[in-house]
């Protein structure tokens, strides 16, 4: 529940501090006296967006600060999930509102994004202004209704998590359709690419071996007339550099046991002989290798002529990729032969999923129906007291297609009168009428979810006398169930049941118009009951009513 408010320098409020108290209160005052800023502000810490020009004039930033008790609720998961200490007795939020236009908002004094702050919030106050009584003409909001009170959060994630799995396989089956359809209609210029690149017998590295032998045949008789002269170099029987390490070696072997260096050197030269030996003979067996063969030249000529020309084609640099394309069009061919296989397969999956998703629904559509009774039972039973004795309620179910909500559309039907057949209530509730229905409702939606603070911004327009004294009664009893209700009015039944009594003040001072909000003491409750009887001019016989309304 909301335990403290403090606002600076807001629109027309210097300073705010006050204390608020568990169970029903009320907050009176008279119309442009400041009540819709007090919301406003608290706005702010529900996570709406500000706006620099909600600064008091002259001043620099606006700071709104608000402390909860969440003892009794379960919060915690999202301090831990958020990584923001957490404590039950005293929950702090705040918004802070520059002149640049810049805005920060915190949690128990830990800097969170806006949509952090708006998560929390949403769970821990529900204004309900009166512009919220239009949200009955959305059928979205009455199946919200419907589904909040039936408790199917469980039934809706397995319906939803059904409904999904069925679209996106009837995705993928379009999606496939059309692309056999597409591989169907380009299967000629396919099937013409596939077999050029297939008859082009590509392997890999093919293109550069290829282009090293074109190059040696290309110059085949220098290439053989230079090994030629190195063959001679080295063979020659007189002059040939084997030839001559050859005797240089075992000359100076010979003189080794008289002069022993040149045992060391004859190795060396040994050596050295051994590996021109081995150069030789390649350079020989590469000389009889090279032959030019013109034949073979324009075989391998011919096969790179074909190469680069789908290289070209292709827009590419290289067999890989050219392989790559050819692996690619034989796949999405052998996609064409088999694609009746394919689309019966996805078919079959999709009735499959299809058939779930109307499990799931009718389960869904089971918790709203006996939701629905519950509804139109204590719909009559609230609004009977309140002022409407012939009232008609209906919720009525239509179903429709698929959707990511359920395939029930949802009506709320309603008359007033004994002999009138029910219609949309939008339609035919009158403004007063509507307000007491939001009440029924949201009174029971409170008693379904744990919300901590409601704040009604006058929901009882268009009331008055006994049925406003009822709403009060529900507000009050909404507000015993470790529950925080706060009823902003402008009737007197309404604020004489309110456990606490706040009054919103405008004043005019010499720096400017300032709005203040204070707690009422009880006498000073009595004058303004007995004012919001009879208006500026107290009489002895308001103060009375007032005092009979107050039961003091």
């Amino acid at each position: 529940m909301l335990k403290h408010l403090y606002i600076k320098n807001f629109t027309l409020i210097d300073k705010l501090d006050i204390d608020f108290h568990k169970g029903f209160s009320v907050i009176s005052g008279e119309t442009g006296a400041g009540k819709s800023i007090i919301l406003g502000a608290i706005g702010l810490l529900l996570g709406n967006r500000a706006d620099s020009k909600q600064i008091k004039q002259g001043e620099k930033k606006c700071i709104i600060e608000a402390k909860f008790n969440l003892a009794k609720y379960d919060f915690e998961n999202f301090f831990t999930e958020n990584n923001i200490d957490f404590d039950a007795e005293e929950t702090i939020l705040r918004r802070e509102i520059s002149d640049n236009g810049k805005s920060r908002a915190f949690i128990n004094d830990t800097p969170v994004s806006l949509t952090q702050m708006r998560t929390l919030g949403e769970q821990l106050v529900d204004i309900h202004s009166q512009h919220q009584n239009l949200l009955l003409q959305k059928e979205d909001f009455q199946l919200n209704v419907i589904d909040i009170i039936a408790q199917n959060s469980k039934e809706l994630s397995a319906y939803r998590k059904a409904y999904n799995t069925y679209k996106n396989t009837e995705k993928k089956l379009e999606t496939r359709k059309k692309q056999i359809a597409e591989n169907i209609q380009n299967e000629e210029f396919m099937r013409f690419q596939f077999d050029e690149l297939s008859n082009a017998n590509l392997q890999e590295n093919q293109q550069e071996e290829l282009e090293a032998e074109s190059k040696t045949l290309s110059h085949a008789e220098d290439i053989k007339s230079s090994l030629f002269d190195a063959d001679n170099a080295l063979n020659d029987e007189d002059a040939g550099v084997v030839r001559r390490l050859k005797i240089a070696s075992e000359t100076l072997s010979n003189i080794a046991p008289l002069y022993p260096k040149a045992a060391e050197v004859s190795e060396r030269l040994n050596s050295a002989y051994i590996e021109i030996k081995d150069i030789a003979e390649e350079v020989s067996a590469a000389t009889a290798d090279i032959e030019f063969d013109p034949n073979r030249l324009d075989r391998i000529n011919e096969q790179l002529d074909k190469i680069y020309h789908l290289e070209q084609k292709f827009h590419i640099t290289s067999i890989t990729e050219l392989l790559d394309i050819q692996e690619q069009l034989k796949k999405q061919l052998q996609s064409i032969d088999n694609s009746d296989e394919e689309v019966k397969e996805l078919e079959a999956e999709l009735a499959k999923h299809l058939e779930e998703c109307k499990k799931q629904a009718d389960i869904l559509t089971k918790t709203r129906t006996k939701s629905a009774k519950k509804i139109q039972e204590e719909i009559h039973q609230r609004l009977v007291p309140m002022g409407i004795p012939n009232v008609q309620f209906d919720v009525q179910f239509i179903e429709k297609p698929f959707a990511i909500d359920g395939n029930n559309k949802v009506q709320f039907l309603f008359s007033a009168n004994k002999n009138s057949p029910v219609q949309p209530i939008a339609q035919v509730a009158s403004g007063g009428e509507i307000a007491r229905v939001m009440l029924s409702l949201k009174a029971m939606i409170s008693c379904t979810v744990k919300l901590p603070t409601i704040i009604f911004d006058e929901i009882d327009t268009g009331v008055s006398g006994k049925i406003a004294e009822q709403m009060a009664r529900i507000m009050q009893e909404m507000g015993e169930n470790n529950r925080q209700v706060i009823s902003i009015t402008h009737l007197p039944q309404i604020a004489a049941l309110g456990t606490s009594h706040y009054k919103v003040e405008k004043r005019d001072t010499e720096s400017g118009t300032t709005s203040q909000l204070r707690e009422l003491t009880q006498n000073e409750r009595i004058t303004e009951i007995a004012q919001m009887l009879s208006g500026s001019d107290i009489s002895d016989a308001a103060l009375q009513n007032a005092r009979e309304l107050l039961k003091v």
